[in-house]
C-alpha cells in the first residue's frame, strides 16, 4: 500500500524586525492604541486558509509583545539580509508545514481575503511553487514613480518582469490617456512552496535582481514561474510615522461607520 500524502499545511509568517532604517521600531509602532504588527496580526486571524500562523523576529521587545497579545513566535538570527532568509528559517521549524504564506509585518490593512486566496491557489495547483499578487495601477503619475513595483503578466496570470521603471512601455501618444495594456503595482505578499522557499534562500542573488533591488526577480532568473493574482485590494502599507497616522486615519473611520443593517 502506498502512503497516504501528506495534508495540506498552510502556515502564515510575519516576519518583523526593530532596525528599520527608515523606520526604526516600526512593529511596535502604536496605531489605534496597538502595535503594528498586532494589526497584521490580527488580520491573519481572520483568515480562513491558514492553519496557523507566527511572527518571526530577532528581537525580544517584538517577541515580548507578540506573546502578550496572543502570538507564537519564531525567534531568528539577527544576519537575515531580506524578510524572506526570516522566514525561511521560520519555516525549517514548521516541519508539517506544506506552504508558507508572507505577510509583511508593516500591512495593517491587508485584506484576509486575499491571503486566503494565495493559498487557496498554492493549495490547489501543485504547478505553483511560489505566488504574489497585485492590483491596477490607475494614475499616471504612479506609473513613473520608482518607489512603486510594477508587474506585467502573460496570458496564463504569470509574472513576465517586475520593475521599478514604468512596464510596459507604450509608444502611442495617447498611451497616457487609454493605454493599450493594463498596468499592474506588485503587491508584497508571496506564497510558497515549503520545499521551493528552502531552495530560493539557497540561490545567490541575482543580476537583474541586484540591479532592481527586487527580490522576486531572482525567481524569475533561475527560471520559476510566479503566479500573480489580481486583486483590488489598494491598501497601503507603513514605511514612515507619517504614513502610520494615515492608517490610523483610515482605521478610525472605518469603526466610525454606522453598521449596515440592509437584510
Amino acid at each position: 500500500m502506498l502512503p497516504a500524502p501528506n495534508p495540506i499545511r498552510v502556515v502564515g509568517i510575519i516576519p518583523a524586525r526593530w532596525g528599520a532604517s527608515r523606520f526604526p521600531g516600526k512593529p511596535l509602532h502604536p496605531i489605534c492604541g496597538k502595535p503594528l504588527i498586532q494589526h497584521v496580526w490580527e488580520r491573519c486571524q481572520e483568515t480562513c486558509r491558514l492553519d496557523s500562523t507566527l511572527i518571526a523576529t530577532d528581537d525580544e521587545r517584538i517577541a515580548s509583545a507578540a506573546r502578550k497579545f496572543g502570538a507564537e513566535v519564531c525567534m531568528t538570527a539577527d544576519d537575515h539580509p531580506s524578510g524572506t532568509d526570516r522566514i525561511a528559517e521560520a519555516a525549517c521549524h514548521c516541519k508539517d508545514a506544506t506552504h508558507i504564506i508572507n505577510i509583511q509585518g508593516d500591512e495593517p490593512l491587508i485584506s484576509p481575503q486575499l491571503i486566503d486566496q494565495l493559498a487557496i491557489s498554492l493549495a490547489e495547483n501543485s504547478k505553483i511553487s511560489m505566488i504574489t499578487a497585485a492590483n491596477p495601477l490607475k494614475e499616471l503619475k504612479d506609473r513613473e514613480d520608482s518607489n512603486i513595483v510594477k508587474v506585467v503578466l502573460n496570458k496564463h496570470g504569470d509574472a513576465l518582469y517586475f520593475s521599478r521603471s514604468p512596464i510596459p512601455f507604450e509608444r502611442q501618444s495617447t498611451a497616457a490617456i487609454q493605454p493599450v495594456t493594463p498596468y499592474y503595482r506588485h503587491k508584497g505578499i508571496y506564497g510558497f512552496t515549503r520545499e521551493f522557499l528552502l531552495q530560493f534562500v539557497r540561490w545567490e542573488p541575482s543580476p537583474l535582481e541586484q540591479a532592481e533591488q527586487l527580490e522576486q526577480l531572482r525567481a524569475l532568473e533561475n527560471g520559476t514561474s510566479i503566479r500573480v493574482i489580481i486583486t483590488d485590494d489598494e491598501s497601503i502599507g507603513v514605511d514612515t510615522p507619517e504614513q502610520a497616522e494615515t492608517v490610523s486615519q483610515l482605521l478610525n473611520r472605518a469603526r466610525s461607520k454606522p453598521p449596515d443593517t440592509r437584510p
